[in-house]
């Protein structure tokens, strides 16, 4: 934070606290006058600036997570129950986990991982995926192309063989991909136009802003967000935390 607006916070406290009327007008050479005694006084005092930009970030971070909070309450049932969404693990499972993520993030690779070892450990977790391709063409084309072999019940096999691919995405290599697993590529490929694809896209784009989600992978659980790569005892914990708080 630049000192100058620091100091401007602190001479608008510092009138408050001399009673200065809301609607008195400080002259320049009053608010120069504070200013410089302010700023001797810091810098007598540097540890004062650092502590001053802790209680601004917390208190950011607890309006940001407010907010959140209130998006994620007001938007459950599209993140939840969207039928464009496709679902993995238990489809009524007890404990709904949605992710936001890209086929090209190195991060989401690597929580691939984890999320199938916690739907292997776990069989009460429904995963519910936001195809959300933020990383380019490519990623748009893998996503249409993920959300286009929901038709042919191929939704889950090429979502985890391009989350296993390794290099660049490209709308070749996402049909060889398609093919490896059994899909029609012809089929897929004319699939992947229909406009009801790049609706649920758009859909998905739209609860990400609302969430303040700019970065993937994210997950939700219960009233928990939590973005990054997040290990699996922490997801583990997440959805014994759900379980316990939505417990009848």
């Amino acid at each position: 934070m630049p000192i100058r607006f620091l100091l401007t916070a602190l001479v608008a406290a510092f009138s408050l606290n001399l009673g200065v009327p809301a609607k008195a007008q400080v002259t320049a050479a009053e608010r120069a006058e504070v200013e410089e005694i302010l700023r001797d006084y810091l810098l007598q005092n540097p540890e004062l600036i650092l502590e001053a930009l802790e209680r601004l970030e917390a208190r950011n971070q607890a309006e940001q997570a407010s907010r959140q909070q209130a998006s994620l309450d007001a938007h459950r049932e599209a993140l939840e129950e969207d039928a464009t969404s496709p679902v993995l693990g238990n489809p009524v499972g007890d404990v709904t986990l949605v992710e936001f993520f890209d086929y090209q993030c190195g991060y989401c690779k690597q929580a691939s991982e984890t999320l199938q070892q916690l739907l292997d450990q776990d069989s009460g977790v429904r995963l519910v995926m936001k195809e959300f391709p933020i990383l380019g063409p490519a990623s748009l084309v893998a996503a249409r192309a993920a959300l286009a072999a929901e038709r042919q019940g191929g939704y889950e096999a090429l979502h985890w063989a391009l989350m296993s691919h390794r290099g660049q995405l490209d709308e070749e290599s996402v049909l060889a991909l398609a093919a490896e697993v059994g899909l029609d590529r012809e089929r897929l490929r004319k699939d992947m136009e229909d406009p009801g694809i790049q609706d649920s896209l758009r859909r998905n784009y739209r609860l990400a802003e609302a969430l303040e989600i700019r970065g993937t992978p994210a997950f939700i659980v219960g009233d928990q967000l939590l973005p990054g790569a997040v290990p699996l005892e922490r997801l583990h914990g997440a959805i014994k935390e759900t379980r316990r708080r939505t417990a009848p």
